[in-house]
């Protein structure tokens, strides 16, 4: 018996549950998934920035090897395109010389494209000499 009412007819409702529920379910995995690819690439960056400038504060090495250092790693782990900008140099800090790496790098966004330059890591480490002191 049809009584004219929408209200009591549900046919139809699962496959629209389905689909409402189903995208945002897959939204919610990429948006997780997509931030774990961010913080991977934030801490291979900067595990090699620290590498970079602890190989830099050897006695014997140049500061443009430790940085040379860290961009292979970087370009190893997530590609050459985030390997871009490192630089190294030797500062003074608090009356000792001191290795400073410093990478700028891509902020993944999508996937591996994102916003360029948004990631400024660096590292220190004290450098060695051959010195006693």
């Amino acid at each position: 018996m049809l009584t004219g009412s929408l209200g009591g007819d549900e046919r139809g409702s699962s496959p629209v549950e389905f689909v409402l529920v189903g995208t945002m379910l897959t939204a919610l995995t990429l948006a997780v998934l997509q931030l774990a690819l961010v913080v991977y690439v934030r801490n291979v960056v900067h595990d090699a920035a620290i590498g970079g400038a602890h190989h830099a504060a050897l006695a014997d090495v140049s500061p443009e090897e430790g940085a040379a250092r860290a961009r292979r790693v970087i370009t190893q782990a997530v590609g050459a395109a985030y390997a871009d900008d490192v630089e190294a140099a030797r500062v003074r800090q608090n009356g000792r010389d001191v290795m400073v790496v410093r990478v700028r790098t891509a902020l993944p966004v999508i996937g591996l494209i994102g916003i360029p330059s948004a990631m400024n890591i660096h590292a220190e480490a004290p450098a060695e000499s051959f010195d006693e002191r």
